[in-house]
């Protein structure tokens, strides 16, 4: 294993790298960039064997690798913003084909107006498509997560597109120490890719994407549902192996002193860093505070996320993007989805949409989030549903 200096984009590069798969088909947009030309470079100095296919859209680039996928290559891509939402039609695609392609999606805002800054309108606009999501608190993650999804995906059981997501600019930008594994390691883990019924296998002839009306399209999304679920099942044994041969502790999601916690915020990403630094402050002055971070987002980790709050006075869920109609962000949703049907006892949950476009959740914020969660502990009801952390109202 050696050190070597990364930032997010690099770290997903290097694990692409490790991984060498036989197509990426990619098309650059800012903060995503960085990948793909990094990996361009590794392909012209024949650092990897794959095939790099440029294409004129995201749109062609999802396109591109649902057809060589389909013949039975490993096929990765990347993307950001308006570059997954142009892959809209095809994202739906891949996943009802059950495709295992692999995408570093590197979250940054959509528009209008136009931003190129981190948050996750675009990944969370997709989180109903199929594909399993990943997020990343920072570069080593990327690296690690880029490297264990190949493995999720391919799983036989699975056989869905994942997606391996990072905070725009605040990860994909910024240099740290990242831990690489040796190339031999991380071959032997991802292993060759078998694919069970590729296109090219003319002596076994199949066929693919046919049409489908009132008579199987039913029980053909039904069946993507259920390996939906079916990776919710497999996702902690396939974790393990990985922890066993990394050396890491990833599950579903992570908790960070909520044993005895009274009061928690729930959160994806790098924002879990900077709270886990007011929960150590907090802890010191003796409030019982906690953390829960969400790894996976699709499948959602109900069990995990119950579990972890179950004993819990009050709750606060940060959300990076805003649903415009629902009540409250699509992370707070899906945890009162589950808190409300799964626990008898209640306790105040409440909402915070923070930094669109960019903006940063800056320690004040955080504390002020903490006091306000404390005084719906002691009140037993929520001041207030959604709140807008750090708006200029």
């Amino acid at each position: 294993m050696k050190t070597l200096a990364l930032t997010g984009d690099h770290a997903a590069t290097e694990s692409m790298r490790q991984i060498n798969p036989d197509v990426v088909a990619a098309y650059p947009i800012t903060p995503q960039t960085e990948i793909v030309m990094a990996f361009s470079q590794m392909a012209a100095n024949g650092l990897v064997d794959t095939e790099l296919i440029p294409v004129e859209s995201e749109h062609s680039a999802m396109s591109a690798c649902v057809g060589s996928q389909a013949a039975g290559a490993r096929t990765m891509t990347a993307t950001s913003s308006q570059g997954l939402a142009l892959m809209w039609e095809v994202l739906y695609i891949a996943a009802g084909l059950r495709l295992p392609i692999v995408m570093h999606c590197v979250n940054r805002a959509l528009s209008a107006p136009i931003n190129i800054h981190g948050d996750h309108s675009d990944g969370m606009g997709a989180r109903d498509s199929g594909w399993i999501q990943i997020y990343c608190e920072n570069a080593q993650e990327v690296y690690e997560m880029g490297i264990m999804a190949i493995r999720v995906a391919e799983h036989s059981k699975i056989l869905l597109p994942t997606m391996v997501c990072q905070d725009g600019f605040i990860t994909s930008h910024a240099i740290e120490g990242v831990n690489i594994l040796d190339d031999a390691d991380v071959k032997k883990y991802v292993g060759e890719y078998k694919p069970e019924q590729p296109l090219l296998d003319i002596k076994n002839p199949s066929t693919l994407g046919a049409i489908e009306l009132q008579d199987y399209y039913f029980e053909h999304r039904y069946q993507m549902a259920e390996a939906m679920r079916e990776a919710k099942r497999q996702l902690p044994a396939i974790f393990a192996e990985f922890n066993k041969f990394s050396g890491k502790n990833f599950n579903l999601i992570d908790k960070y002193k909520m044993d005895d916690a009274e009061v928690a915020i729930l959160a994806l990403s790098s924002t879990c860093g900077t709270a886990r630094m007011i929960v150590d402050e907090l802890r010191d002055k003796g409030i019982k505070a906690g953390l829960v971070k969400v790894t996976v987002y699709r499948p959602f980790p109900v069990e995990e996320v119950v579990a972890a709050c179950k004993n819990l006075k009050a709750l606060a869920v940060l959300d990076r993007a805003d649903s415009c109609a629902a009540q409250g962000g699509p992370v707070f949703t899906d945890v009162c989805s589950a808190i409300y049907t799964n626990l008898d006892r209640k306790f105040p949950v409440s909402n915070y949409i923070y930094g669109l476009g960019g903006r940063d959740m800056d320690e004040a914020q955080l504390r002020n989030i903490f006091n306000e969660t404390l005084e719906n502990a002691k009140s037993g009801k929520v001041k207030k549903l959604v709140n807008y952390s750090g708006v200029r109202i």
